[in-house]
């Protein structure tokens, strides 16, 4: 099979606020599509209770599982990204689009997945590979440089957050800036661009990073509302997780859409049309 081709994709920038606009447009999406939407908040807090279950007495792994989290949410928000897609054209979001999502998401018949679609999943498979990799280290710090045992919130509080023999809590902070913020650019839009056209890993990752070198200050407040979002979900007993999960994901399609220039050759090809002089 031939390589995809390498196409040069142009971003855009943005207004500083437009995140909360984006986030606007992801609850509208919500109760566009209802259940269907929030069905990916219910699963994410189940499995989030699961991890929360195997390691309720093992807090040093805990803190790194769940802020691991992060990292692979732009892959299980696929199927939102897709939602939102069918919303944009006036097309049913539905059950039938999920399916088709994780299945046969281009149409094609069933055990025919196409070389994009590996992209996805090798893309997805790398995200969670550094995910792991913030778990492992955040473990490691925390069972290594802890003056005791941290088996709970409070022993994490009181020994790591508030130690005052050292720097563990800034320094755990370090790493996990370090490991996600390249992985935050690499992924911002990437997704979404695998999901939406033809293209390889290699230019999703490269337009996600334009996008984030175009938009900086933009790109930090972004981060910071997913990851404030987040967090509240998850001091809710992971409730609210629920209704933050689709909101995020709906949003991030949102964001593609403003940051990324959209392919004219398929928009015309998808209207059927012809180009007309002066269309933007």
């Amino acid at each position: 099979m031939n390589p995809l081709p390498t196409p040069v994709i142009s971003v855009r920038t943005v207004g500083f606020m437009r995140p909360l606009v984006w986030l606007g447009m992801g609850w509208r999406d919500i109760q566009h599509s209802g259940i269907a939407s929030l069905s990916h908040g219910l699963m994410l807090t189940f499995i989030g209770a699961a991890i929360v279950a195997f390691a309720r007495d093992k807090f040093w792994l805990l803190a790194g599982a769940l802020t691991g989290f992060l990292v692979v949410a732009p892959v299980l928000a696929t199927s939102l990204y897709a939602l939102s897609r069918a919303i944009e054209r006036e097309e049913p979001a539905d059950w039938e689009v999920i399916a088709q999502t994780w299945l046969n998401w281009q149409n094609q018949r069933l055990n025919r997945w196409s070389e994009d679609y590996w992209c996805m999943l090798r893309f997805g498979i790398l995200l969670a590979g550094a995910a792991t990799t913030w778990v492992l280290t955040s473990a490691a710090l925390i069972t290594l440089l802890a003056p005791a045992p941290v088996n709970s919130p409070a022993d994490f509080i009181q020994l790591v957050v508030l130690s005052p023999h050292g720097w563990l809590f800034e320094l755990w902070l370090a790493m996990g800036a370090i490991l996600a913020a390249p992985m935050f650019a690499s992924s911002v839009v990437a997704m979404p661009l695998l999901l939406d056209r033809k293209v390889n890993i290699k230019t999703a990752v490269l337009t996600s990073w334009q996008v984030v070198l175009s938009n900086p200050g933009v790109m930090a407040w972004w981060a910071a509302l997913i990851m404030g979002f987040t967090f509240l979900g998850l001091a809710s007993l992971l409730i609210g997780l629920i209704f933050v999960i689709p909101m995020l994901g709906h949003a991030s399609w949102h964001a593609y859409r403003d940051l990324v220039a959209p392919d004219i050759d398929a928009h015309l090809q998808d209207k059927g049309s012809t180009p007309a002089t002066g269309a933007k």
